[in-house]
């Protein structure tokens, strides 16, 4: 089973420059352990180190934020599109 992984510019300089990505998985936190374990460079920046989603990025698959969903036990099919978003705030 493979998932696309769509990074943001701001993330993509971690993943060889890559917009998309492809790894396994059966759930959202089996593809991003993946996609550290390849990328470790975007480990900081998308896991925490407790291995928990990190706060400052929105992680969705498909369309549906995965924090109303399962968070990193949603369950993904073969063919779904996870993409990471950093979160916005401003005043």
């Amino acid at each position: 089973m493979s998932v696309e992984v769509r990074l943001p510019t701001l993330l993509r300089g971690h993943a060889e420059g890559r917009s998309t990505v492809s790894f396994p998985g059966s759930t959202v936190g089996e593809v991003l352990d993946a996609l550290v374990t390849a990328y470790p460079g975007l480990a900081g920046q998308v896991l925490t180190d407790d291995g928990s989603l990190h706060r400052f990025v929105n992680v969705y698959l498909n369309d549906d934020d995965v924090r109303y969903l399962d968070r990193l036990d949603t369950k993904v099919n073969d063919g779904d599109t996870v993409s990471i978003l950093p979160a916005v705030a401003g005043g």
